[in-house]
């Protein structure tokens, strides 16, 4: 046998037992714990080592890690730990733990620099107080090594059973043919060069057609890169569920043509679709599944395994089989998975569990970005933080008595902000020191709060002091990415009285200092979508490296596949919109008179939609229309496709941007044209405004990164509903007269054929 495996993993598979606890107190963010383990070795003498290499074997298990540091003259290894709160709080088995990582380092130390004996250190460094607390124990190189060896050979069986697995898996990729016999045209170029990519450890951006199989042809060949051990794990990230699907299907579609083919593909869900128990909380007091949890893990883990297919109806079955949480188990699973698919956060959060285990485990992964284009908005969303004042009200009327007085600290200096509020909206050049200096106080004193009683605090009352803990953990990072404003909430009236209302943000504009360490983690990350030109504006605010490749797949369809007509004679403009109506309804009418069937009409407001849709029933009620609603649900949204039947006809309405803009599969004569009456430019605002600021002054060009990039790549996605495959033909309207200028012209796909 010839097996790696990280100090962590190791332990976390032999030593954890018990429940599954989250109670012990609002974890440190990775930055913050990062920034704590260099507190403490700057607090060392001279000569302490930091973040030492180690490596050993036992019986062909070969064991990794960096020990955080050693003290030589005191012959003292440290394994420093950050938290939040009471420390006494915390759970037995999360010590336990903790013990046995710095028992392996210890072990791995004394073998490297032939010690017969060493002391071995505990340190937990409270992040908010900045004290340190050690707990220290002195073990000779032979009860060290002892140890080492009952954790390896604890772990050895599934060693053996994970080399098994790879090697067939491996054995079974080399093998793998393509499924389809021939590649698409397009598909072929783009598989080539995802695989380049892999062999090369680069990152790769790629604009290609939708209708030529991108899914599989990002899929296929980081397989075969698996096979020849260039990566260890693939991660498929998708902005929403139809990607997911896409994802699993293209991975049984290979498992079906290549039986057998024991590749394992875990879908991961949120939290609130995979919780059995959403009425309770997270620990073995609450949850049944919760209650010895980490016991009962080898053996749902063992029978989740025996299968390939890990989606979430497989994953729940194992679990519930063996009383286990189906989400905890999901993220155990993803430790033993060759493919992972799930959502962006996944890997690109702050938290994210895919990018933690990548860095514990010094994975070699591979990231697939699903439908990259969504990842700006998604990031920038991510990594930002909002803080609404009647929040901080109803917090403090309900606050147990020991908030009250951090409670009206904040809202001290909250009202402060207000007194100096001139107008609705205000951008401050950093977040104040004292409005930051009170909500970091608050959540120490939350964190010891929720040490010292877990349930003192109202659960509805508790998602402010997340949104407070969140807001200071990108205060903290404030940069020139993000922007920090104040905004009154609409129906007050900023004046000395300090009775004003507003909303505070830290707003992030680049999420490219955020995402950039995820991009360098990942062995290669391949960014995909129908809709990602111009490159340089993604690869400048997403934070790719200059050298990223570019590819832009030539796709299989034709000019004469889709007639574009653009209503050169109508403006769409806000001031223009009410002489717009008119114009549009008859553009409708007129095309459907001339061609009936199935078309889409995208707006770029429901009030603009609702307004047409009503005009149109009014003038034309032989056109069939329906409708987009606000806050549609699923089924909702499934009645909305029904409509477009092979057999029907009509117009179904849409707001461009929105759920039917994109991931809607409609093959044929289900659609057979659409009208764009919108350039899909984001609204003019004080907060655009800003952000266009924000970009011009990085960038240089403000207006076209927060405005008609944006715009334009909405446009593109929605008119790409209509062609689907080589066969598909229909009829695209572009309404407004801004599609004649040139600099809007050369955002439309190269294959158009637009009239002038």
């Amino acid at each position: 046998m010839n097996y790696v495996v990280a100090v962590r993993a190791l332990c976390e598979f032999t030593a954890r037992r018990g429940d599954l606890d989250l109670r012990f107190t609002p974890a440190p963010t990775a930055s913050e714990g990062m920034a704590g383990h260099v507190t403490v070795a700057a607090r060392r003498a001279r000569g302490y080592e930091s973040e030492i290499a180690l490596t050993g074997a036992h019986r062909g298990l070969t064991v990794r890690g960096r020990a955080d540091g050693y003290d030589a003259v005191q012959n003292r290894l440290e394994e420093v730990k950050t938290y939040r709160g009471d420390l006494d709080a915390m759970p037995g088995n999360h010590r336990t733990l903790h013990w046995a990582q710095a028992l392996v380092y210890a072990h791995l130390l004394c073998q490297l620099r032939g010690l017969a004996e060493i002391g071995v250190s505990l340190v937990y460094f409270d992040i908010q107080s900045q004290k340190e607390t050690l707990l220290t124990q002195t073990h000779t190189a032979a009860s060290l090594e002892a140890f080492f060896i009952e954790q390896c050979e604890r772990f050895i069986d599934w060693a053996a059973h994970e080399e098994t697995h790879r090697n067939a898996r491996n054995a079974a990729l080399t093998a793998l043919e393509f499924p389809y016999g021939r590649f698409r045209q397009g598909q072929r170029e783009l598989a080539v060069s995802v695989y380049r990519a892999a062999r090369d450890g680069k990152n790769l951006m790629a604009q290609a057609p939708t209708g030529i199989g991108k899914t599989l042809a990002t899929i296929f060949p980081l397989l075969k890169a698996c096979a020849e051990d260039r990566i260890d794990r693939i991660f498929f990230l998708t902005a929403k569920t139809p990607g997911r699907a896409l994802a699993l299907d293209a991975i049984e579609t290979l498992r079906i043509s290549a039986a057998p083919l024991p590749l394992r593909a875990l879908e991961l869900v949120a939290r609130d679709k995979a919780c059995e128990h959403p009425e309770n909380a997270c620990h073995g007091d609450s949850c049944p599944l919760a209650r010895g949890f980490y016991d009962r893990l080898d053996a749902a883990r063992r029978t989740a395994l025996s299968g390939t297919r890990l989606d979430r109806v497989a994953v729940r079955d194992a679990a519930l089989a063996h009383a286990v949480c189906p989400y905890y188990l999901a993220q155990e699973l993803a430790r033993w998975s060759d493919v992972v698919v799930g959502d962006y956060n996944y890997y690109y959060d702050s938290s994210a569990l895919l990018f933690a285990l990548t860095q514990s485990n010094q994975w070699r992964v591979a990231v697939l970005v699903d439908e990259a284009h969504n990842l700006l908005d998604r990031a920038r969303r991510m990594y930002s933080a909002s803080l609404e004042q009647p929040a901080l009200r109803s917090a403090r009327a309900n606050a147990p008595k020991t908030l009250k007085k951090p409670l009206d600290r904040l809202s001290r200096a909250w009202n402060a902000l207000n007194r100096v509020q001139q107008s609705d909206y205000e951008v401050h050049e950093d977040v104040p020191g004292p409005l930051l200096s009170a909500t970091q106080n608050l959540i120490g004193v939350v964190t010891e709060q929720l040490a010292d009683a877990p349930l003192s605090i109202d659960p509805t009352q508790l998602r402010f002091y997340f949104d407070v803990m969140q807001f200071v953990s990108l205060a903290e990072q404030f940069g020139s990415h993000s922007i920090f404003d104040v905004t009154l909430t609409p129906g007050y009236v900023a004046d000395a009285s300090s009775a004003s209302t507003t909303t505070l943000c830290v707003r992030n504009v680049i999420p490219a200092p955020y995402l950039s360490p995820r991009f360098a983690a990942a062995h290669t990350t391949v960014l995909f979508s129908g809709t990602l030109d111009p490159h340089h504006f993604y690869r400048d605010t997403l934070g790719l490296l200059q050298n990223t490749a570019w590819l832009d797949v030539e796709g299989p369809f034709r000019a004469e596949q889709l007639r574009v007509r653009v209503a050169g004679n109508i403006s769409t403009r806000w001031r223009d919109r009410e002489r717009s109506l008119a114009p549009i309804v008859e553009l409708i009418a007129r095309q459907y008179a001339e061609q009936p069937g199935n078309y889409l009409g995208f707006l770029s407001s429901f009030d603009y939609l609702q307004r047409v849709v009503a005009l149109i029933r009014e003038r034309h009620p032989e056109v069939p229309v329906w409708a987009q609603e606000p806050r549609m649900d699923e089924t909702a949204r499934e009645a909305f496709l029904a409509r477009f039947q092979t057999t029907g006809s009509g117009v179904g309405f849409a707001v461009l941007g929105g759920a039917f803009s994109e991931g809607v599969d409609l093959v044929g004569d289900r659609l057979i044209g659409a009208f764009i009456a919108t350039l899909g430019l984001p609204q003019t605002n004080d907060v655009n405004e800003q952000m266009r600021k924000t970009m011009e002054t990085k960038f240089g060009s403000g207006y076209d990164y927060t405005y008609l990039f944006p715009g334009l790549q909405k446009v593109v996605q929605a008119a790409g509903r209509v062609i689907r495959t080589e066969n598909d033909s229909g009829v695209v309207h572009l309404i407004d007269d801004r599609y004649r200028r040139a600099e809007v012209r050369r955002l439309l796909p190269s294959w158009w054929s637009v009239p002038r």
